[in-house]
């Protein structure tokens, strides 16, 4: 899968934990909570309406650290054991580029981010994961499908509306039911091929006695499913 890919964790973030792209460029290291596996997110990267192209530094333009897009977009989530081992790994390599690239290596603290500690831009992923759909035989799925079926997943396993929106950050309970709710839209996670990607990452093992959280750890109190 996308394991040996650049975009592993981005992939993960997204179809795991249904975090927009522009959200999970700007996942810091510091966003993590460790003792208590959670995740924060705080900010988005974009651009910055009150800077000029002139006045960013180069290459930093459609990178400047921004508010997220709605005040409930600011939100703590459980991290699946699956993500959490995969950030675990990425820092591990953020810290040997740190002391291989001493003099060069920019200490932003991005998860996300190049060999060289810069920021990603929002569509550094496009390349390898087109070229993933077409490896793993997939449909030709936009980025953000892969949003829409963390979100899906959970509606149609009984998941409450208000859980789901709370999850993806959205302002309104109705917003979550009209946007991903859709039957038609459901056609996507009905593929025998993407149903696979899908077990595979949200019910695999992290080792031999450990069952992966996966998206269920949201369960508690008013994130219980609708009882029917």
């Amino acid at each position: 899968g996308s394991k040996h890919t650049p975009i592993h964790l981005m992939v993960l973030f997204n179809v795991i934990m249904g975090l927009r792209c522009s959200e999970i460029i700007g996942l810091k290291y510091s966003d993590v909570d460790y003792i208590g596996q959670k995740l924060s997110v705080e900010r988005q990267l974009g651009r910055d309406k009150n800077i000029t192209k002139e006045m960013a530094a180069p290459k930093t333009y459609t990178k400047q650290e921004i508010d997220v897009k709605t005040s409930s977009s600011k939100r703590e989530l459980d991290i699946p054991n699956i993500v959490f081992e995969a950030i675990l790994e990425e820092k591990k390599k953020y810290e040997a580029n740190k002391r291989r690239r001493k003099n060069y290596f920019q200490d932003l603290g991005y998860i996300c981010c190049s060999s060289y500690g810069r920021p990603r831009s929002k569509g550094y992923h496009f390349k390898y994961y087109k070229q993933l759909l077409q490896d793993l035989e997939l449909p030709d799925l936009r980025w953000h499908d892969l949003r829409a079926t963390a979100s899906t997943t959970l509606l149609v396993a009984g998941f409450s509306p208000k859980a789901v929106s709370k999850l993806m950050g959205h302002s309104k309970e109705i917003l979550c039911v009209d946007t991903y709710g859709d039957g038609r839209k459901l056609a996507a996670i009905k593929l025998d091929k993407l149903d696979c990607f899908i077990e595979s990452i949200m019910l695999g093992e992290t080792n031999e006695n450990e069952n992966v959280i996966g998206l269920c750890k949201i369960v508690v109190d008013e994130y219980l499913p609708i009882v029917v």
